[in-house]
């Protein structure tokens, strides 16, 4: 299965959609810090976000320090974004508060 490259204006409308992901600044992915109470809340949205990543067979770039997790989304395959990553950071959006 062939997986295609998101084109300019998709990228650009998927961005306006996800006001927390940013471009990284090679284009060909998208980045976002996500910011929780404690470690504990961020070890559990990492968790779920896992579930989904291996349903989808698309795995997000990320480490988490206590708080924070910092995730990078790109599709290899591609060779940068992709829907699958646009169905991410959806996905990732619908676990995060207001």
């Amino acid at each position: 299965m062939t997986i295609s490259r998101l084109t300019a204006d998709q990228r650009d409308a998927i961005l306006a959609e996800l006001p927390r992901w940013r471009l990284r600044s090679d284009g060909l992915a998208i980045e976002a810090e996500l910011k929780f109470a404690d470690f504990n809340e961020a070890f559990g949205f990492m968790t779920r976000v896992a579930l989904y990543a291996d349903k989808a067979d698309h795995h997000p770039e990320w480490f988490n320090v206590y708080s924070t997790v910092h995730m990078t989304l790109t599709t290899h395959d591609a060779g940068g974004l992709s829907q699958r990553d646009a169905d991410m950071a959806r996905f990732v959006e619908t676990l995060l508060p207001g």
